[in-house]
């Protein structure tokens, strides 16, 4: 091989490293399981684990009901169907004890990160954000485009990116 063609493969692989993105991935926000029983489930969380479980809240544009679990570093996301065409009823169908549906990522810019991704060929589930659970901007990304797993972006408000942001 030519040093023109060496350095022909070097040259994409160096500028990945070195464009600047418009957005970033900040923290792993929470790990939402699929439960049959949401109530058995919160329950196992706060009386078994003694972790703090929120009051389930109906999610009608997501189809769900979800129940978060505070952990220290983290939160887990209890998720149960919400009508017969919930997408986690056909997870449900698929996996009768439940089990680990989707991560979910705080990001500092939604939109800059579907165009950016989009650009990559990672495909969205959606053309456009919804809001979510904590009343933020979010989107999923399809699992076959994600190393098979279904991942949500989150973004933040300003208030709290402020809060959090690394001194």
């Amino acid at each position: 091989m030519s040093r023109f063609q060496s350095l022909r493969k070097f040259v994409p692989f160096l500028t990945s490293f070195t464009r600047q993105k418009s957005w970033k991935a900040m923290r792993l926000n929470h790990v939402a399981i699929a439960v049959p029983n949401l109530e058995k489930a919160s329950a196992f969380y706060r009386d078994v684990i003694g972790a703090k479980v929120s009051a389930p809240e109906p999610q009608p544009e997501h189809g769900v009901y979800t129940v978060f679990v505070q952990l220290d570093n983290t939160k887990l996301e209890l998720l149960s169907p919400l009508g017969d065409k919930s997408p986690i009823a056909g997870f449900l169908e698929k996996n009768k004890a439940g089990g680990i549906h989707h991560i979910c990522l705080d990001v500092s810019d939604i939109k800059a990160a579907i165009k950016d991704l989009g650009a990559k060929n990672v495909r969205t589930l959606g053309a456009e954000p919804k809001t979510g659970a904590h009343g933020y901007p979010v989107i999923f990304l399809h699992p076959k485009d994600a190393s098979g797993v279904l991942t949500e972006l989150e973004e933040p408000d300003e208030a709290w990116k402020k809060a959090h942001q690394k001194k």
